[in-house]
């Protein structure tokens, strides 16, 4: 795992072409790649909001321990559903080419694409919105690239089909990213009131 994640950021071209040649199947891509990687987020972002806080308008909120532990469950089967949408939307988009990948070569295809989002993640050990919204555009450029230059590479689709499809997948999937991070926010903001209501009752 660590020399797929190491060659995709160093040389994605050639790793990409490495994959292809391992015939993996979406169990060994979540057993040694996604279900690991997902924790990077999840663990960063209950250290950030129960040590640290999240900062917002100058203050730091903390979370309390539990309500993180649950949110942090939440936010981790959310990212392991949200690998599996990403496949089934590059599949679906790729239905009028005639190379066009199986469903599971797709969702193993947005499994690794999503790496430098999951390593992206380190950033909520110290949850502060402009840091998050800097580390997050860089990492989503760097998935836009791992996704173009994958297209040919191991979905075997043309580079002329492919920049149709890496545009459409790069906008439905920021769609999917801004969702996916609004609901955290929204989950993460019922720990702030769990916290506040927790904490008045101690006071």
């Amino acid at each position: 795992m660590i020399n797929h994640i190491w060659g995709l950021l160093a040389n994605p071209g050639r790793e990409w072409r490495n994959i292809d040649r391992e015939k993996e199947s979406i169990t060994n891509l979540y057993a040694r790649h996604v279900l690991l990687m997902a924790l990077i987020p999840v663990v960063s972002a209950f250290i950030g909001t129960t040590q640290i806080g999240w900062h917002l308008g100058g203050e730091a909120y903390k979370v309390a321990v539990p309500t993180a532990a649950a949110l942090g469950i939440v936010f981790y089967i959310l990212m392991l559903i949200g690998v599996a949408i990403m496949g089934n939307v590059i599949h679906w988009m790729s239905d009028s080419f005639a190379s066009r990948p199986s469903r599971s070569r797709c969702i193993i295809f947005a499994g690794y694409v999503a790496t430098p989002l999951f390593i992206a993640g380190i950033a909520l050990l110290y949850p502060k919105a402009w840091l998050l919204l800097m580390v997050g555009i860089v990492a989503l450029a760097y998935s836009a690239r791992l996704l173009y230059v994958g297209m040919p590479a191991f979905l075997r689709i043309p580079v002329n089909e492919g920049l149709t499809i890496s545009g459409g997948t790069l906008a439905i999937g920021v769609l999917v990213l801004e969702l996916l991070l609004a609901l955290t926010v929204a989950l993460w903001g019922l720990g702030f009131n769990d916290y506040a209501v927790s904490w008045s009752l101690f006071r």
